[in-house]
């Protein structure tokens, strides 16, 4: 296998015990931006000679027998959502075509002072408001398992890379599932943080934006393995500057390590928002090769919280929170809209959650508050929830129409767009980490991924037990465009 398709941790060891040197790295990744990336337009924007200084520096300290970090000389590409300070950063919008920050978002500066070496950014729909990575400035980003298929969004351009082994792990966003359902479309892995556990700030979803955190997103780490992302995890998380001097961040350790120790509960399809065939099938794999290897699951659990707050609460809150990045003519029309008595009821909740006033905000996180008890209560007696990532496989990119006017075909009946993020956004907005691993391939040969949902906090209870996911059912596979060696 190329070396450019091996984890992030493999790689590592490579560079510790000299096997290759960070300069050799970057080469390679170059190389394979240049053979891949002009089909696949995952990455948008280089920045080759700095890279080139970075990983010679890299490769100076291990001759000097100095280490950087646990990254030491790893190349990485980063959301075009995150500010990268001395490289173009635009959160897929014209208003920030020229943008060039003067500083490193926060978790951009702890991956460079662990080691890393940002060589590019990786393409976004605008203000990280879609399902999918396109803009006008940039075009569309394919997946690598099927070009004419979307790898998701609004992290698609993060994990279509990874996909292909064009950056050895990305950074995203997730406020409504953009970190988890292009891991889950791209056949990759992906940590959706606890609210709160890593810094959002330089976060680019408004031309004013990156000096506030956003209600219900997070950034967090996609990549080919789960040591991958709790790599980059335990590197990213913790307090910004001014915040470290009153508190630190202390994680608790995974509830077990055993796969039979795990209180498991299952909840794959529901009738509120059900999953397709492809889907269904692959989850319930997943299920049955848990139970061979010696897990129980309870597959009649339910945390009290259903899928009707997802739309009656979490997508009014994920709205809400999105609303800084409309235009003055774009709320304008939100607020005519929100009143329309011929809109169906999902698309005008979409509009009126885009202009709440801020009473009606604060009722709906005294909801979330309540829910998440119940969610707390549940995890008393679970360890870790599995539910869908989205109800279908990739697919096919659809540009038309807008975010409340699109619909896909899923087993021959149409379903609103809207449909995708529903599982996401269920588990976000009440701030549980959720870590999504690969579960296997449908007849079609596309991705299909599951998330693991842990108590919030509890990341590492998350990661632990995705791993044993990771182990029964192979996690990440390659694309068949991305072996370049044969």
């Amino acid at each position: 296998m190329d070396l450019g398709l091996a984890t992030a941790t493999e790689l590592a060891k490579s560079i510790r015990d000299r096997s290759i040197s960070a300069v050799e790295l970057l080469d390679l990744y170059l190389a394979r931006c240049e053979a891949l990336n002009g089909e696949i337009n995952a990455v948008i924007t280089f920045d080759v000679e700095r890279a080139k200084e970075a990983a010679a520096a890299a490769d100076a300290a291990t001759a000097a027998g100095e280490s950087l970090g646990p990254l030491h000389g790893l190349p990485i590409t980063v959301k075009d959502a995150i500010a990268t300070g001395g490289i173009r950063s635009t959160g897929g919008a014209t208003e920030l075509e020229n943008h060039v920050p003067a500083t490193d978002a926060p978790v951009v500066d702890r991956v460079k002072a662990a080691g890393a070496v940002v060589f590019g950014k990786t393409n976004v729909p605008r203000w990280s408001g879609d399902i999918q990575a396109y803009n006008t400035m940039f075009g569309f980003t394919g997946n690598p398992w099927d070009l004419d298929r979307t790898p998701g969004g609004s992290s698609g351009g993060a994990s279509a890379a990874v996909s292909a082994g064009l950056t050895s792990f990305e950074i995203g966003t997730d406020i409504g599932g953009s970190v988890r359902l292009p891991a889950h479309f791209a056949g990759v892995c992906g940590h959706k943080p606890s609210w709160g556990v890593v810094p959002q700030r330089g976060y680019l979803d408004r031309p004013t934006g990156g000096t506030t955190e956003a209600d219900v997103n997070v950034f967090g780490p996609i990549a080919r393995s789960v040591d991958d992302l709790e790599l980059v995890f335990d590197t990213i998380a913790g307090p910004t500057a001014d915040r470290a001097v009153g508190w630190k961040l202390d994680l608790p350790a995974p509830r077990h390590t055993d796969l039979s120790d795990f209180r498991v509960a299952a909840w794959l399809d529901d009738p509120r928002c059900p999953v397709g065939n492809n889907v269904a099938t692959l989850l319930e794999n997943a299920v049955r090769a848990l139970e061979a290897d010696g897990a129980t699951i309870d597959r009649e659990a339910r945390p009290g919280p259903t899928l009707d707050d997802a739309w009656e609460v979490g997508l009014p809150l994920i709205s809400a929170a999105t609303t800084p990045g409309r235009t003055d003519a774009e709320w304008d029309e939100q607020v005519n809209r929100a009143t329309d008595p011929d809109l169906d009821p999902t698309t005008r909740m979409r509009y009126q959650a885009s202009t709440l006033y801020h009473r009606d905000q604060l009722r709906l996180d005294e909801r979330r508050v309540a829910l998440s008890a119940q969610w707390a209560d549940f995890f008393t007696r679970h360890d870790v929830l599995l539910c869908p990532v989205a109800v279908s496989e990739a697919f096919p990119h659809v540009h038309e129409g807008g975010l409340y006017s699109r619909s896909i075909t899923l087993d021959g009946i149409e379903r609103s767009y809207a449909d995708l993020i529903v599982w996401t956004s269920f588990i976000g907005f009440v701030k549980l980490p959720s870590t999504v691993v690969p579960v296997g391939l449908t007849p079609d040969g596309l991705p299909v991924g599951i998330q693991v949902v842990a108590p919030f906090l509890e990341d590492r209870t998350a990661l632990a037990f995705a791993r044993h996911l990771e182990r029964l059912l192979g996690g990440s596979q390659v694309p068949p465009m991305a072996n370049l060696s044969g």
